[in-house]
């Protein structure tokens, strides 16, 4: 057994290497958990997700998917590693898939990169660079770890601060349900636990600098945004289920785009 003195050691390395910086943003965060344990309860529920899905069989969207996703992925993987911190996306296995579901308008990336777009959602996109400011939005969120954030604080509301591996093999499909609402799958799978207004920010700010440097046209999210928040009258869609204010979002988008320009296709 631990002493007070040992105890208290082991807690603030803990703590130390718990807490870094968002990358761009500079934000401070705690995210307790293992990657390891988050990057493996991630890609088997995205394969559950697979399994029980429909996956569209229209080629051409299904590979303009991917093609953004590429594209997005090599960008963000290239200006890491030019900066030193590519144990950031240590892990990582990008995949990217079009789930048939014309009633859904909503797209998610779980961490480690797994994506997923419903069909319901392109008609709002409408081409390539809306596809890109769905993609470079989610994929934001992975990369900020915004799900490890999200599992920590549900394990310490719903299971009393529960390990996560215990809680795994105690009672896994709690977990499961916690997981699926801790990455943004939403409501389709049991829980509706949307992002905060900071998470939507956050991956709205990054996102917009990942759309530079892949080189893609940043204003595209504008008009995207703005198309959005005119869907479904007094009931938005569950993409928007966050509740920012879509005035006050594309104003803080527009501020920036000027200083995502730097980056502007160097990745």
């Amino acid at each position: 057994m631990l002493s007070k003195q040992a105890f208290s050691f082991v807690l603030i390395i803990t703590l130390v290497f718990s807490c870094q910086k968002v990358p761009l943003t500079g934000r401070q965060q705690f995210t307790p958990l293992p990657e390891s344990q988050i990057l493996s309860l991630s890609f088997q529920n995205y394969n559950d997700v697979l399994k029980s899905s429909k996956l569209s069989n229209d080629q051409k969207n299904v590979q303009m998917i991917r093609n953004v996703g590429k594209k997005l992925s090599t960008s963000v993987e290239n200006y890491f590693r030019e900066q030193n911190q590519s144990d950031r996306i240590d892990g990582f296995n990008w995949e990217f898939n079009l789930i048939e579901d014309d009633n859904t308008a909503n797209a998610w990336c779980m961490p480690g990169g797994k994506v997923a777009f419903y069909t319901g959602i392109l008609p709002i996109c409408q081409d390539e660079q809306g596809v890109a400011t769905v993609m470079s939005h989610e994929i934001a969120h992975a990369i900020a770890k915004h799900g490890n954030e999200r599992m920590a604080q549900q394990l310490a509301v719903q299971l009393g601060g529960t390990a996560l591996s215990v809680a795994l093999s105690e009672q896994p499909e709690t977990t499961q349900q916690l997981a699926f609402a801790a990455f943004g799958l939403g409501a389709q799978y049991g829980v509706l636990l949307p992002y905060s207004r900071q998470h939507e920010t956050e991956a709205d700010e990054l996102g917009i600098y990942f759309m530079s440097m892949a080189g893609y046209d940043t204003n595209a999210a504008i008009d995207f945004w703005q198309r959005m928040a005119k869907q479904g009258g007094e009931r938005p869609p569950e993409f928007l289920s966050t509740h920012p204010d879509p005035k006050n979002r594309v104003r803080h988008i527009q501020q920036v785009i000027p200083k995502a320009q730097k980056y502007k296709g160097e990745y």
